[in-house]
């Protein structure tokens, strides 16, 4: 079978199950995510031992710490996979709701109602439990997903995916099997073959960094929901709270540097840097954080605090602005008040998630209005945009886009809608 036929295939068993998937009614599709929940915990030690395989495996690619982080399962991530299962099974369904209502004057009754979508392919890296995650919020949504993640973590993918259907299988037997589809090869060129099947597929969603989601935008035929990246920021404002906005900062670089709403860039205000950056290079040195500074701030420690820090200090190029490193690397930049910070956001972000620290609720207010970006924060850590801490259960994605879903994407970003259109034999004029 050549590769086309293949993916052919694949994409045509995906859209004969999405219409079985529409004959579901919301209690056999929650059943069948507590049976999944349910199977992932028992299976957990052959998760543990696909995913060594893995882990192996991206370490001889030359995978990164941060990177090897991301690809990791262990007794945590597998215990929040299936709590994240269980907590789609416990929201609302959002298909069949009716969105609109009207009558017109010729007594015909109109009704917008959400539909699925019909099939989304999900591409991404490292990161397996985005598997557990976007298939159970396809599923719930009623859409069949075909998932394509990267390599070095096909061991963990497939065995995940497998668990899920086999324990939906013993639990509903009209279950549509290929509802929940792993590409089987990991040939590069299976991608923009798939993405030109639009009798099949309907929608795209990659998640990972920005040369993946170009790369995917470029050669798709069918719409693509994308974040480049995620560059984030953290302003803080001349009447901030210090000791707040000291730990607004290291939650939001270090909590978790590798995804994609973990701050890159730190602004501060000019009238408070010298009381404030020598006490939070301090603290970044504590967790071998590298800085990356505007000449201002390079000044500031070196004047005020020489051995504060032990964090290896360089000037930023404008490049490193804009600039997602995933990583143990933060930029440092000095501005003038409220207006220079939301231009800077608004130049060099990514219209990801920026937050502002201040006690000013005018400076707040003017921050949150004029940064153009998904999620915007006051006195808050960058860290909370995702589906689980919004409270839409698992997260399918973040999307930056501003026509159609922005920021995280639960399970009503993943409805359509129609029109029901219902009379008693009225005709045009």
């Amino acid at each position: 079978m050549t590769l086309t036929e293949q993916m052919t295939d694949l994409a045509r068993r995906a859209k004969a199950a999405s219409r079985e998937l529409a004959r579901l009614t919301t209690d056999e599709k929650n059943r069948c995510l507590l049976a999944m929940a349910e199977g992932i915990e028992k299976n957990a030690a052959a998760l543990k031992e696909a995913n060594a395989l893995d882990m192996q495996a991206g370490a001889n690619l030359g995978l990164s710490a941060a990177m090897l982080d991301r690809l990791k399962l262990d007794d945590k991530r597998i215990a929040g996979m299936a709590r994240g299962l269980r907590e789609v099974a416990a929201l609302p369904d959002p298909v069949g709701r009716v969105l609109d209502e009207r009558v017109r004057p010729n007594g015909l009754k109109l009704r917008k109602v959400t539909t699925p979508i019909g099939v989304i392919v999900i591409i991404y890296e490292s990161r397996p439990n985005v598997t557990a995650d976007a298939a159970s919020l396809c599923f719930k949504s009623g859409n069949a997903t075909i998932l394509r993640g990267g390599k070095e973590a096909m061991n963990s993918n497939r065995l995940i995916a497998e668990t899920m259907i086999d324990a939906a299988r013993k639990t509903l037997a009209h279950f549509p099997e290929h509802a929940i589809q792993v590409v089987p090869t990991t040939h590069r060129e299976a991608i923009p073959v798939l993405l030109s099947l639009t009798q099949y597929v309907d929608l795209c969603m990659p998640r990972g960094g920005e040369g993946l989601i170009r790369a995917v935008a470029e050669c798709s035929k069918v719409p693509v929901i994308k974040h480049y990246k995620g560059v984030c920021h953290v302003y803080v404002d001349g009447d901030a709270d210090l000791g707040m906005a000291e730990e607004i900062v290291l939650n939001a670089k270090c909590q978790r540097p590798a995804v994609c709403n973990a701050m890159e860039t730190l602004l501060v205000d000019k009238s408070i840097a010298a009381r404030f950056l020598p006490a939070i290079a301090g603290r970044l040195a504590e967790k071998k954080v590298e800085l990356r500074v505007d000449p201002t701030t390079r000044e500031i420690l070196t004047q005020t605090a020489p051995n504060a820090h032990s964090a290896s200090v360089r000037l930023a190029t404008d490049q490193d602005y804009y600039t997602e490193y995933n990583d143990y690397v933060l930029n440092v930049r000095v501005v003038d008040g409220v207006k220079e910070a939301i231009d800077h956001v608004n130049h060099y972000g990514s219209a990801h998630s920026d937050s502002i620290v201040t006690k000013d609720e005018a400076r707040a207010r003017q921050f949150l209005n004029e940064v153009d970006s998904a999620a915007v924060y006051w006195n808050a850590s960058t860290r909370f945009t995702d589906g689980g801490e919004f409270g839409m259960g698992a997260e399918i994605g973040i999307s930056t886009d501003k026509i159609g879903a922005r920021g995280p994407m639960g399970l009503d970003e993943l409805t359509s809608y129609k029109w029901i259109g219902i009379g008693n034999g009225q005709l045009r004029t």
